[in-house]
């Protein structure tokens, strides 16, 4: 199967490829293996970078879960960059405040940011490069600016009142002269700069060795001048958020000073020739690998990817997978989340039987091993919009349509997503990460910092004893999902997307897309979908069922066909569903190793290099 067409070509080299959702950051981790640099420390210059340049989708506040192979242990593993609640936040405090639901705006919903410690712990432990020249991009474009595309500004053209009237100190950064950025023009954001060159500083000062530098810089970050800050602001600043009130913020020092990055075993299910590996169930990964092996027992040869058959089986698989998120994911340091039964072959082959001809309105969690599923109050939502101040945005970046100059009026509002980055460098590692959080629309900059914190805490659950319920110390059940794939059990492929909930849907397709014999750049560019039959991960975690999204370039029999099923087709626009950046190795005739990569064109922003 192949397509006659793509927008850019299929990269292929032997010394190195990237593949990211921004052309900067891309070529930052290019440079990097251009200069000797290995796969970890092209990814750790690069997702820094993304921080500035793409601001409006996530930040050094943020965090970042992280799948890499390494060659020289010849082992995939896992690394937990995603924060866990305050000490403070418990289901009773937000009971207290007359709430249902953990708002999705402000400063209540805060985790401890992990994306800084996930990066240097990868770094410090698999790279060889110093802190200082992998942070050097990201501060040079933070101090002498850099290109804004349209999204930034319409990200903080939709939130612009509440930075005039009450987030103040993200009015100071992000509105400098008092107006909405315009797009194209250069941007600075010296605070940031000045944070991290600081955090150099003091780490140059305390230590003479590589390591020991980057130990001393997250002493700094986690138990320093920049847990100081958190911690000032967090506790003394009232801040409007989504109940219509000012509320200080739950997040201190304490709960900084305690993190730590983790390393985990990657979760993984067999596809044919193909392992796939997902972060742990203290994330979505799993829905991934639960709809491949529910998928393994339909009948997908043969099918083309456009066709009604082949986007049914696979929206409906979605289906399943993602009501047993809502009734089993959950950080498994907390919840008793029956793992082995969800992944089992048995259990998916029961669920593939129950998939018929019709599309399901039903919401389905399993009973995997026989236990009873356990939902939250999915009708949360419905009266918290009824009671809520959603003027300022609902938890997720949102970003108003700019209309022309001459008007600047925000019109309709759309929602965003995240980052992503892959990696693999000529000897063979390679990396794939998903960085999001501190979107700069979505809690305000932390004075002295320059930089939002993160608002993760809403993915979680006030009812008792479901998985995903909200403790302290506990993370929240995140949707970043990165993706390794081995095949014939050698290292094959680093891949990942932007966008939610819809993460590991694009990601299935994809992948389902390359196994049948497209190119990585076709398989991206292909015509894609994705349903919403789930409560959503972001506030206000409204229940949604059986709307089938699909691209516009999906033919019209398909989308006849798929309304004739039972789906709510909704079309959305040509380029529309997905943002997924893959890059893969194979060896190479003679000896060393092909590489290969691909980028998403979707929004004229994601890009791969390599030679």
């Amino acid at each position: 199967m192949s397509a006659s067409f793509t927008t850019r070509p299929e990269i292929r080299g032997t010394f190195g490829v990237v593949s990211s959702t921004h052309w900067l950051a891309s070529q930052v981790a290019m440079g990097v293996l251009e200069r000797g640099g290995n796969a970890y420390d092209a990814a750790v210059a690069g997702g820094f970078t993304l921080q500035i340049v793409e601001p409006h989708l996530n930040g050094p506040g943020g965090e970042v879960p992280i799948l890499f192979w390494s060659e020289r242990e010849q082992r995939m593993r896992a690394l937990c960059g995603q924060g866990p609640a305050p000490a403070l936040a418990t289901p009773a405090y937000f009971r207290g405040l007359g709430v249902d639901l953990v708002p999705g705006i402000g400063l209540l919903p805060a985790t401890v940011p992990g994306a800084f410690g996930a990066w240097l712990t990868l770094l410090r432990d698999y790279g060889t490069w110093e802190l200082a020249d992998v942070l050097r991009p990201a501060i040079d474009y933070a101090r002498n600016g850099f290109p804004l595309v349209p999204r930034i500004s319409q990200a903080i053209l939709a939130v612009q009142a509440l930075f005039r009237d009450e987030w103040t100190s993200s009015r100071e950064v992000w509105l400098p002269d008092g107006r909405v950025p315009a797009p194209d023009t250069l941007f600075r954001t010296p605070a940031i700069a000045a944070t991290y060159t600081r955090i150099l500083d003091e780490a140059h000062a305390s230590s003479t060795d590589r390591r020991g530098r980057i130990d001393a810089a997250l002493e700094v970050w986690y138990r320093g001048f920049v847990a100081d800050a958190i911690d000032d602001y967090y506790t003394h600043a009232p801040v409007r958020d989504t109940t219509g009130q000012r509320n200080r913020g739950l997040l201190r020092k304490s709960d900084l000073a305690d993190w730590r990055a983790t390393y985990d075993e990657p979760l993984t299910v067999q596809y044919g020739r193909y392992t796939v590996a997902k972060c742990g169930v203290w994330s979505q990964g799993p829905v991934h690998l639960q709809q491949l092996a529910i998928l393994r027992h339909l009948e997908l040869d043969g099918l083309e990817s456009t066709s009604p058959q082949f986007v049914h089986y696979v929206a409906e698989a979605a289906k399943l997978a993602f009501a047993d998120r809502t009734a089993w994911y959950g950080d498994p340091d907390f919840a008793q989340v029956p793992l082995a039964a969800l992944l089992s072959d048995d259990y998916a082959r029961a669920r593939a039987a129950g998939i018929g001809a019709r599309a399901s309105s039903e919401f389905q969690p399993g009973s995997p091993g026989g236990l009873a599923p356990r939902l939250p109050d999915l009708d949360a939502a419905v009266r918290t919009l009824a009671a809520s101040d959603t003027r300022f945005g609902v938890g997720e970046p949102t970003f108003a349509a700019l209309p022309p100059v001459a008007e600047w009026a925000a019109r309709e509002i759309f929602v965003g997503d995240t980052c992503q980055i892959d990696v693999i460098d000529r000897d063979g590692n390679m990396v794939a990460a998903t960085p999001s959080g501190g979107w700069l629309s979505s809690s305000p900059v932390v004075p002295g910092l320059g930089f939002p914190l993160t608002t993760r805490l809403q993915m979680t659950w006030l009812d008792e004893g479901v998985p995903g319920q909200l403790q302290p110390g506990k993370r929240p059940c995140t949707t970043l999902s990165p993706g390794l794939a081995l095949r014939d059990g050698q290292p094959y492929m680093a891949f990942g997307t932007p966008g939610g909930d819809q993460q590991d849907q694009w990601t299935v397709a994809f992948f389902l897309r390359h196994v049948m014999g497209m190119n990585l750049q076709e398989a991206i560019e292909a015509p894609s979908w994705h349903v919403d039959h789930f409560p959503g991960s972001f506030w206000p975690r409204s229940l949604t069922l059986n709307r089938l999204t699909v691209e516009s370039r999906m033919p019209a029999a398909t989308l006849e066909a798929l309304r004739a099923a039972g789906h709510e087709v909704k079309v959305g626009p040509d380029w529309s569903e997905g943002r997924i950046s893959a890059c893969t190795r194979e060896p190479a005739a003679g000896g060393g190793l092909l590489l290969r990569a691909g980028a998403n064109p979707r929004g004229m922003q994601g890009y791969a290099a390599g030679r």
